[in-house]
């Protein structure tokens, strides 16, 4: 996770001081961890919309053998014992788990950082009250364009006007919200009416995600963006992020899942403002890039513990056998291990970029996606040969 804000203004969020503080990647990276890794626990698959990109593979049944309550209460000890910073409720649709409020509260009263995603559309104003009320630090709510994209990609028509009556009643109760867009090549040109709409709605926060081909995204190869539209984005996003700076105006802007965004910024940086540009090279090589099974993990609502979300097919162990803390720290499973010091096994481009410590090989998943080796470049990296010093 980029954080475009903090890069180009200096401006500073919660989660900044997990991606870019000295500390803590010694203590996330190192034997003697003094807080564990953020944690996305994705507690049902179940879900009442059907996006064509989901990497959970979600729909409207009901899948057997989810975490119970009481497995979940066990996990959240665990966590705190083991200091994780926040716990992430995805799904699936969590709020579709009668137990959502019971766990989060839970989670908050045992010092974790409770973060909600969410597609938004089940956040009544009673329900908005509850989140705001409980202590959840965040909701994020996933949109992938306006109403007539969204509702495409979404497969259910009126689900953008319903995430927007959850995002009204987020912001009425006074509820830090943020948006999560997918950028693909049906929406990129949208970016400008995002960040419009992102005003208009006083919304806190936006994540624009890369698409990362898992789950029902493994088809979506062809519909990611050329090259040259994924720097057209970071342009856009560069640009408007910027303008709400110049404005006043307190949004926290990130891009998620390419780690070349933050070289990108640097290099952009370069030609209009060197002391900036050194600034962001000095914050993106404290983050380190991608920490898939380092600073981050994910458990799926069986109890599976993942690198992250899009390694489903990676089972480094289950939850309800052994604590997550144990599992986290036994690097004998050879992915977890190669993860962890991931640089001499990686190949292609990204074993000889210049920029490799500010990226640590981007999304494994996407390398094994398209070329079926694990440790092959990541395909998505729009970086020049020339910029990246082959």
């Amino acid at each position: 996770m980029i954080s475009v804000t903090k890069l180009l203004s200096g401006r500073e969020y919660f989660g900044d001081s997990l991606r870019y503080n000295r500390g803590s990647n010694k203590s996330l990276h190192g034997s003697n961890r003094e807080a564990g890794p953020v944690v996305v626990w994705n507690m049902t698959r179940t879900c009442n919309l059907n996006c064509v990109h989901c990497y959970m593979d979600s729909d409207a049944g009901r899948y057997l053998n989810e975490l119970s309550s009481e497995e979940a209460r066990s996990f959240i000890d665990d966590l705190a014992d083991f200091n994780v910073p926040v716990l992430l409720f995805s799904g699936g649709e969590p709020l579709l788990r009668s137990d959502f409020f019971e766990l989060a509260r839970y989670t908050a009263e045992k010092g974790i950082r409770a973060t909600l995603s969410t597609n938004g559309t089940l956040i009544t104003r009673e329900i908005a009250g509850q989140i705001k009320e409980i202590g959840i630090g965040y909701v994020g709510i996933s949109l992938d364009g306006l109403q007539e994209v969204n509702d495409q990609f979404r497969g259910k028509e009126g689900a953008f006007q319903a995430a927007m009556q959850g995002i009204d009643n987020c912001v009425a109760a006074g509820q830090r919200v943020g948006l999560r867009f997918t950028i693909n090549r049906y929406n990129f040109q949208e970016l400008d009416r995002i960040f419009d709409f992102i005003e208009e709605k006083s919304i806190d926060r936006a994540c624009f995600y890369h698409l990362v081909y898992t789950g029902r995204g493994s088809g979506m190869l062809d519909d990611d963006l050329s090259f040259e539209e994924k720097r057209e984005a970071m342009d856009a996003i560069i640009r408007r992020t910027m303008d709400f700076e110049k404005r006043g105006l307190d949004k926290e802007i990130l891009t998620v899942d390419n780690h070349c965004d933050g070289v990108y910024l640097y290099l952009h940086m370069l030609k209009k403002d060197p002391v900036r540009a050194e600034k962001i090279k000095d914050l993106i090589g404290i983050n380190g890039g991608n920490r898939s099974g380092i600073a981050f993990g994910q458990v799926d609502p069986r109890g599976d513990l993942h690198p992250d979300q899009f390694t489903g097919h990676i089972k480094l162990g289950n939850i309800r056998e052994r604590k997550f803390s144990d599992l986290w720290t036994d690097t004998s499973h050879p992915v977890l291990s190669g993860l962890r010091n991931r640089k001499p096994l990686l190949k292609g481009r990204c074993s000889r970029c210049r920029y490799l410590s500010f990226c640590n090989g981007n999304f494994r998943a996407r390398a094994e996606a398209v070329t079926g080796d694990f440790w092959e470049s990541d395909p998505a990296c729009y970086l020049t040969d020339q910029e990246i010093g082959l």
